[in-house]
């Protein structure tokens, strides 16, 4: 990352009045979005509105023209056009014509994305915003930061400061007088502006009409009191039918402010008559703007499915601690970063597409069911084929894959950590340059022996009839080695011997994540080879990144790069893949493992890691063991927020991983509970070396390490 994007971070992370606008933000909006969708089936809403956008971006030059052949039998002018220049003057010019020395508009993102208002300006035409939140950041000079709320990054003292300017009158902060202040400002503009332009958050192809979404009355006024009218209209915001206006309807004020319904909704089907008896003038652009490129295009087709509802925004753990101003352009946040990416260029995304942390938070929210970690990730194998991988990138992975040499390297490196660890299992303090890695995190001092040696010592019971291939991952190999012990021992008693391929390499996560999709396809069909060498019942990993990887990355990322030769193996391998909980579940449930009779072991709370809950739907068995263990489970306040880890992000953006760690401490800490338990062993390594560093009482265990204490050999055997 540029040193200037580095120094916009770190504003931000400083910026004491938006961290804490944000934080409440979204604390409040996760409680009452829940509330709101009380009643509702989330995923059959998401499913019919996925299906009814896409069904529309697979034929938008088809609806596109069955718009304008209906709007314009209303009376309405339409104009489509993919060039926003071209936007810019065709509104110029009819402002020209008619004489327009005064525009009114409100909200719209997709004037925002061509500069409209510069552009009307610098021409001599006055334009004012009359939405609340675009007005603060018109009179601030600034930019949204938010799609659906432009000045969240603002308080109210600041928002008091600036109308105070404008007003030449000190206001208090007091906010229904800030409200009363803006209308009588704002009443006059809508009374002698000659012109109205707003956006649209719907446009229907079977009767010409638009649907306008709005909590302020300004919107109306902008669309009714001028002669003339103009909206901007994305061609996405097409749908074929009228009846595709109410799962739309549904789910937007749900997911964008947590309300059942906003104030105002208003459709427009052509022009109306003026307070004189004159007709209004109706103008609709449909804007293209390489969005016709985004529906053509299989990955990003998906794209085209957004509502505009931010929700991916407001559950960000990384929007939340930066803003928009940093995490986006024009349109900010994990949808936004795919839409730089279009509609300006794929450069334009390469520094804001590595904030994403990949927890895939937005994905679980969003309305139109589009995966934005997936495509984000698409955009980094894009910026990887068009700019190649950096040096850096390449040697690191050329030493993780080199299976032998990487092996030797930490063999070394375990000797040389031991005057940093000092006889203890955490690294607390490096020298010099490496000083970041241990700022408010200890790392794990590397094991003295890695798994794959330790395993061959393990003395496994004779005749087992089950077979279950170990996939370890590079933590519990070489930093975690007692993690694959424990699962050896409770896998033992439940009848099953557990083989340790030493072949097995790398999952390829890192390489995938960072867009080297190449490498990663490498690390797949390296470890299909090594796993599935052996028959064997199930694969099981203690580590969701890595299940995750076989159980779904190794087809998609075989699929992405067109390559078919291991994709019947990938299926075998994902078929017998399981992660360690599930399996666990699944036996005790067959009674072929128990827990120790009569325990209570007192309170224990639960970490989700990101890739358990939201990709393998996973979060329920590990809760549900640890309590048939003998544990009282308190769980803590947002349990399945990310704990900042995210593989490399960690390393790459410290200072960002930094604070989400301390939230997650500090909600740990709150329960009481004096053990939290976690399913990762990379969330084992960012929590455990934030309690070390933190000095609390809180032990930090692998869920695996804790049933293994507390597992019992079954009666019956298999």
């Amino acid at each position: 990352m540029q040193r200037e994007f580095k120094a916009s971070i770190d504003r931000a992370l400083h910026d004491a009045n938006l961290t804490g606008a944000l934080g409440k933000f979204s604390e409040a909006y996760k409680i009452n979005r829940a509330k709101a969708y009380e009643g509702i089936d989330f995923e059959a809403l998401r499913g019919r509105i996925a299906e009814l956008k896409s069904s529309a971006a697979s034929r938008l030059d088809e609806l596109a023209e069955l718009f304008r052949k209906n709007a314009e039998a209303r009376g309405t002018k339409v104009f489509r056009t993919s060039n926003p220049a071209e936007v810019r003057d065709y509104i110029l010019k009819v402002a020209r014509d008619n004489g327009v020395k005064s525009i009114v508009k409100s909200k719209s993102m997709a004037t925002e994305e061509i500069h409209l208002n510069a552009f009307l300006e610098k021409a001599g035409i006055e334009v004012n915003e009359t939405d609340l939140g675009e007005w603060i950041i018109q009179l601030a000079g600034q930019t949204p930061s938010h799609m659906v709320m432009p000045a969240i990054h603002m308080t109210k003292e600041e928002v008091a400061d600036l109308f105070s300017k404008e007003v030449d009158e000190r206001l208090s902060s007091d906010i229904p007088r800030l409200v009363k202040v803006a209308r009588g400002e704002m009443r006059p503009k809508f009374l002698r502006a000659d012109l109205g332009i707003s956006g649209a958050n719907i446009a229907v192809a079977e009767t010409g009409s638009i649907t306008l979404v709005t909590n302020e009355g300004n919107a109306r006024l902008v669309t009714s009191l001028p002669k003339i009218h103009i909206a901007v209209v994305g061609i996405e915001k097409l749908v074929a039918s009228f009846s595709d206006i109410a799962p739309i309807l549904k789910a937007l004020p749900r997911s964008a402010t947590a309300q059942l319904l906003t104030s105002y909704v208003s459709i427009i089907s052509g022009p109306t008559p003026n307070s004189d008896g004159s007709m209004k003038e109706l103008h609709i652009i449909l804007m293209d703007n390489r969005r016709s490129e985004m529906a053509a295009d299989p990955m990003f087709k998906e794209a085209m499915q957004c509502i505009r509802c931010a929700s991916c925004l407001n559950v960000c753990p990384i929007f939340r601690l930066v803003g928009g101003h940093v995490f986006g352009k024009v349109y900010t946040g994990g949808i936004g970063t795919i839409l730089t990416a279009w509609y300006d260029e794929l450069k334009s995304s390469e520094e804001i597409q590595g904030l994403c942390i990949q927890c895939g938070a937005c994905k679980d929210v969003c309305p139109g069911r589009i995966d934005i970690p997936g495509l984000i990730m698409e955009i980094r194998r894009r910026l990887v084929k068009e700019q190649g991988m950096g040096l850096a990138q390449k040697s690191i992975f050329s030493v993780v894959n080199n299976r032998r040499m990487f092996h030797a390297m930490l063999r070394a490196a375990s000797v040389a950590a031991k005057p940093f660890a000092r006889g203890t299992k955490f690294i607390r303090h490096l020298p010099m340059f490496l000083a970041d890695l241990t700022d408010g995190r200890s790392l794990p001092a590397i094991a003295a022996k890695p798994f794959r040696d330790v395993v061959t010592a393990i003395d496994q019971p004779k005749g087992l009839k089950e077979k279950a291939v170990f996939y370890a991952g590079c933590l519990i190999d070489f930093a975690y080695p007692e993690m694959g012990e424990a699962l050896v021992t409770i896998l033992n008693r439940a009848g099953i011997e557990v083989v340790f391929p030493d072949g097995q390499t790398c999952c390829g996560a890192p390489a995938r994540y960072n867009g080297a999709y190449e490498v990663a396809a490498k690390n797949a069909a390296d470890n299909i080879q090594a796993l599935l060498a052996e028959p064997a019942d199930y694969v099981v990993s203690a580590c969701p990144t890595c299940t995750v990887a076989l159980d779904h990355e190794f087809i998609a990322t075989f699929e992405s790069l067109g390559q078919s030769r291991w994709l019947p193996q990938a299926r075998e391998l994902a078929a017998k893949t399981i992660d360690f909980s599930t399996l666990v579940k699944k036996l005790v449930d067959e009674g072929r493992l128990t827990f120790k009779e009569g325990q209570q072991l007192g309170a224990i709370t639960y970490h989700d890691s990101c890739h358990l809950k939201r990709t393998l739907k996973a979060d329920q068995p590990p809760r549900q063991l640890l309590q048939r263990a003998g544990y009282e489970l308190a769980e803590m306040f947002e349990c399945d927020i990310c704990c900042g880890m995210g593989g490399s992000y960690s390393l790459k953006l410290p200072e960002i991983s930094a604070p989400i760690l301390q939230r997650k401490l500090h909600n740990i800490k709150a329960t009481g509970a004096p053990l939290v338990a976690m399913d990762c062993p990379g969330c084992v390594m960012q929590i455990r070396g934030g309690m070390d560093q933190d000095g609390a009482p809180v032990r930090v265990r692998h869920t695996v390490e804790i049933l293994a204490e507390q597992v019992e050999a079954s009666s019956r055997q298999h």
